[in-house]
């Protein structure tokens, strides 16, 4: 198109420059890594339920005060932050927090049910809940394939998702068959699968905060993922909007 013509096409759409040229403009809308909130959340609700299933401190009336947290901040703030997560274009992390949130939502509703008499409690001394077993299966096999995907990205969220997969998958077995030693087992799994998350969490707080990589997570080298270091990466227009990068 000659410059002429260029010329002509601008004015016609009411934007004329000095040269003749019209030049495009980017709004950019930077976003926050919705896995900070996330998986903080997933953390403090995970690893305080976790440490009552191992018997190290609680009782039987426990999970009436735990689920209230539990349900707001590992429920309703961790499902947030999985919707959150589609407008950064990550699709595990709107998987893993979507469905999380989603239980722990869940598992507040289910005590509260039980404490207004609606659903029948537990005896005390027994773990035998095949239903409620059935909530673990499904998760186990979800956040499994979540951790294969999450290999790709990097290590540290890896090892959240699988030690998260395998403790559900423990869970499941416990419940199932009514094994304490199992819901201890699958208790110590959650332990160290909300230590990790609240690892990878910091980690990109600091990173946010400070400019550079202070915790490693264990990403590709082309992420400069090193101490120090500054993780540059292009802005991705065919995976994302202008201005925003595909993930976290």
């Amino acid at each position: 198109m000659s410059s002429e013509a260029r010329r002509v096409v601008t004015v016609e759409r009411g934007t004329e420059w000095e040269d003749g040229f019209a030049r495009p403009r980017v709004m950019l809308q930077p976003f926050a890594a919705p896995s900070v909130l996330g998986l903080y959340g997933f953390a403090a609700a995970t690893f305080m339920v976790a440490l009552h299933l191992t018997g190290v401190y609680g009782g039987a009336k426990t999970n009436a005060t735990l689920w209230p947290f539990a349900a707001m901040f590992g429920g309703v703030a961790q499902f947030m932050a999985g919707m959150w997560a589609y407008r950064v274009r990550d699709a595990v992390a709107t998987a893993m927090h979507g469905m999380w949130g989603a239980f722990w939502i869940a598992f507040g509703i289910f005590n509260l049910l039980i404490m207004w008499g609606k659903l029948p409690d537990t005896p005390a001394g027994s773990v035998s809940d095949p239903q409620f077993a059935m909530w673990f299966w499904t998760l186990a096999a979800i956040t499994a394939a979540g951790a294969l995907a999450a290999l790709a990205e990097n290590l540290a969220l890896f090892g959240v998702l699988l030690t998260l997969s395998l403790g559900s998958f423990a869970m499941a077995i416990g419940l199932s068959a009514g094994s304490t030693g199992w819901v201890k087992i699958a208790g110590w799994l959650f332990v160290v699968a909300a230590i990790l998350a609240y690892y990878v969490a910091t980690a990109i707080v600091l990173l946010s905060g400070a400019g550079k990589v202070i915790l490693p997570l264990g990403k590709p080298k082309k992420d400069a993922n090193v101490p120090g270091a500054q993780p540059v990466k292009p802005i991705q227009l065919e995976w994302a909007e202008p201005g925003i990068k595909k993930g976290q």
